[in-house]
């Protein structure tokens, strides 16, 4: 059961080192995207360790808008012609953190192999706060200024949006764990129909819809588990989640998961070292 790791990250270099550190295995490798806005001087050194990749193909990522979804595209391409023949990609970020063992991880996957862990709402029938993410003009990471008087003016004007290809929109959580073969499915899609992305470059948080809704329209629809494995508390509520530290123990230990996020060790690394300890060598 070949695992490629991708992880998308913009800091903490040592943070990083331990979350690979945490899933290593023979069978697992690591691809790293770094922001282009972070000097990579600082994260060279990860590259010591056994199968560990920087994405060459790497952007400046602005929250909420479409790089985050392209990172991840240049990220797979590169995945996708490295000449491994990997069973599932995971998409991490790097403030995610195991809680239980990394061959727990790979014998849960083989066991469930060809399954998409993805979270995939239907935006018109749950995820109805989304909705105006598929139907309105958003111009996150345009350069323009009064961008937002355009932007409002455009919605004002203009028809309704629609996705491309009569596409049912599904999505949450950015994070995945997709099997090989979807991967190549999405890269082959998205070639045959450039449509689709240039779509999603005027959405707002396209990344927590974009893959999604391809797997959801795709011939792997029936393989989608609506379970991404990753913990995540959005209890405070807001655009971002909860920073966990040594309080959420408890949660975390019950929450039945592979992965949490978000966690940092500037603002509390005792609960990194509680997960090493409760989940062992």
């Amino acid at each position: 059961m070949k695992i490629a790791h991708l992880i998308l990250a913009h800091k903490n270099p040592a943070q990083i080192a331990r979350l690979m550190n945490r899933l290593k295995h023979p069978d697992a490798y690591f691809f790293i995207h770094l922001d282009l806005k972070t000097d990579i001087q600082p994260f060279q050194y990860l590259e010591k360790e056994g199968n560990v990749v920087f994405i060459i193909n790497r952007i400046k990522v602005y929250w909420a808008g479409y790089s985050q979804v392209q990172s991840t595209i240049n990220s797979l391409q590169e995945i996708s012609k490295y000449g491994v023949a990997f069973d599932y990609v995971n998409l991490i970020s790097g403030q995610d953190y195991p809680l239980k063992k990394v061959e727990e991880l790979h014998a849960y996957l083989q066991h469930n192999k060809g399954k998409a862990f993805m979270e995939y709402f239907p935006v018109y029938e749950v995820w109805k706060e989304a909705i105006p993410r598929v139907e309105k003009y958003f111009l996150v990471e345009s350069p323009l200024p009064g961008k937002y008087t355009l932007e409002a003016l455009m919605n004002k004007f203009l028809p309704k949006r629609n996705i491309p290809g009569g596409l049912i929109p599904v999505g949450r959580s950015t994070w995945f764990t997709i099997t090989f073969e979807q991967v190549k499915y999405i890269l082959d899609y998205i070639k045959k129909h450039p449509e689709y992305p240039r779509f999603f470059k005027y959405s707002w948080g396209a990344d927590e819809l974009f893959f999604q809704t391809l797997v959801y329209n795709s011939p792997y629809k029936d393989k989608m588990v609506n379970d991404n494995l990753l913990y995540t508390d959005w209890s405070k509520g807001g655009a971002n989640p909860k920073m966990l530290t040594l309080d959420d123990k408890v949660k975390l230990m019950d929450s039945g998961k592979f992965l949490a996020r978000k966690f940092d060790e500037a603002v509390d690394k005792e609960i990194l070292d509680f997960l090493d300890k409760q989940i062992g060598a």
